[in-house]
């Protein structure tokens, strides 16, 4: 295929050299970001468009979408597909499906869950909406930037997913780091306690795959000093978008909430920005009960 790709940075330039790597034709465009290795680089966004069979976008948030996408949609082909990788609010998602579609182009929004390891590996998850047409032609696509593809729905069902799976893991890492910060207090040495959790009913994700302890369990960001795989300011990002839908539909979520105040405390009045989600763990240990 013939693919335009529209933001390269941490995690775009690595999805876009994969897809180069297993010969597609792709052609970049960033405003900051140098060219990954085999991508061609655009002058424009819109040149990205033409002749493309797919245009693929990671960007920070929904206003930038939308900019980008009424930039490039006149400029693509009746047929092609619009899939949009980056995470932003449901409604920028569907606003963008529409207009897609009064352009006669194919539209999928499919954030992306894994990150900068996961997009260098080729090993990502995509949680897609979108018609059965437009997941159909990504499909070849989410093969070679991840390990695997769900097709949840119309149009904003991926962000609506990934925004849900988002809010969960928040609300986990955050327990996580209460509960080692708790355990050190208490006198319990933090491998035993990595050992009776991950393997009994405090299994979780944030404890057995992404330890926020240095030297327990497998290999993550708390073993490099919390330089991010995924930064705080990201899940505070995800975590507002958490709350700006439950706000929207009228939903309860007082935890969803509650992570997200604590993120926010975390990243704009403390030391988070540019650490990992993760280094919660270092937060908590310095602070007593309030």
């Amino acid at each position: 295929m013939k693919i335009g790709f529209i933001g390269l940075g941490n995690m775009g330039g690595p999805m876009a050299a994969n897809l180069a790597k297993a010969g597609h034709a792709v052609i970049g465009y960033d405003l900051h970001a140098p060219m990954p290795e085999g991508v061609a680089q655009a002058k424009t966004a819109a040149q990205t468009a033409q002749d493309s069979d797919v245009v693929i976008t990671m960007l920070p948030h929904g206003d930038i979408l939308r900019s980008v996408a009424a930039e490039i949609l006149p400029a693509m082909a009746q047929g092609s597909v619009f899939l949009d990788c980056s995470t932003v609010d449901v409604e920028s998602a569907r606003q963008v499906a529409d207009q897609a579609a009064a352009h006669g182009v194919l539209a999928a929004d499919g954030p992306v869950s894994g990150g900068i390891g996961g997009a260098a590996g080729g090993t990502l998850t995509f949680m897609v909406g979108g018609s059965d047409a437009a997941f159909g032609k990504i499909s070849p696509l989410l093969d070679i930037m991840g390990q695997k593809a769900v097709h949840c729905g119309a149009s904003g069902a991926g962000q609506a997913a990934k925004i849900c799976n988002n809010m969960i893991l928040g609300v986990t890492m955050i327990a996580t780091c209460e509960a080692f910060a708790l355990a050190d207090k208490l006198g319990l040495d933090r491998q035993k306690m990595f050992d009776v959790v991950s393997t009994s009913s405090g299994y979780s994700w944030s404890m057995n795959a992404y330890c926020p302890a240095p030297g327990v369990g497998p290999q993550s960001p708390a073993d490099n000093s919390y330089q991010p795989g995924f930064a705080a300011d990201l899940m505070l990002k995800d975590l507002r978008l958490s709350q700006q839908a439950a706000a929207a539909v009228d939903a309860d979520t007082p935890m969803g909430a509650d992570a997200t105040e604590l993120y926010r405390q975390f990243v704009e009045d403390e030391d988070g920005k540019g650490r990992d989600f993760s280094a919660m763990l270092p937060r908590f240990e310095k602070r007593g009960r309030s």
